[in-house]
């Protein structure tokens, strides 16, 4: 698999959406309550992943509590993969046709070392707007995580996507999402080669569709008629 993500047919011009979003990001930016688990534990401790944090898109690579020993990669958004507009129709779109606009705010990553294994905690906050053709209701959010060693030659380490499941209660027009990911784990590699090293996370409209597929199972041929 490559490391960029793939947008699906739906998506709409940022351009055409842009003052639509920017006053419904406005109206809530302060009054969101977190979504995304059932746990009632979930909320403070997503809060205590994400106190060292800045805010934005990217988190460089820097030493962290758990692996104060190594470099933690830094994660980053995928160029292209920070919004996903979903529309009522595939071609054409217009601001009108919007239904949800998906979007990522903040970032945050931890590692661990342990038993010559690598594993990278990585965390995502973002927001979900209902647009014109949008309804109140289940959204599904699909995310893509993913462990690239850059260079001439990017190899993509680990990969990881999941649709998140959240509701849009009847009464707001926008809600914030989070997932926090735990299970990027690959051998540690040389403190040399973890340098080129990125986490980058966006939305993947296509999602397990570019996952490789199962082949069908094999039938047994039938014999072929004997010749009288």
């Amino acid at each position: 698999m490559r490391p960029g993500f793939d947008g699906g047919p739906k998506r709409c011009s940022c351009r055409t959406l842009a003052l639509l979003v920017g006053a419904a990001a406005l109206a809530g930016c302060s009054s969101d309550s977190l979504v995304g688990s059932s746990d009632g534990s979930f909320g403070s401790r997503f809060t205590g992943f994400f106190s060292g944090a800045t805010p934005g898109v990217t988190q460089p690579a820097s030493r962290t509590a758990s692996a104060p020993e190594i470099n933690c990669p830094g994660v980053d958004i995928r160029a292209g993969t920070s919004t996903l507009n979903i529309a009522a129709k595939a071609t054409q779109a217009t601001a009108g046709d919007l239904r949800y606009q998906l979007s990522i705010g903040q970032t945050a990553r931890e590692c661990l070392v342990q038993g010559g294994e690598l594993t990278i905690k990585v965390g995502v906050q973002g927001r979900v707007i209902l647009g014109p053709q949008g309804a109140p209701g289940p959204v599904d959010v699909p995310l893509r995580y993913a462990v690239v060693r850059e260079g001439p030659e990017p190899r993509t380490i680990v990969t990881k996507f999941k649709r998140i499941p959240i509701i849009i209660p009847p009464d707001q027009s926008h809600v914030q999402f989070v997932d926090i990911e735990e299970g990027m784990t690959f051998p540690m590699p040389s403190s040399t080669e973890l340098e080129a090293y990125v986490v980058y996370v966006g939305f993947d409209e296509i999602g397990d569709r570019n996952e490789k597929k199962a082949p069908p199972p094999k039938t047994a041929k039938k014999p072929a008629p004997r010749q009288q």
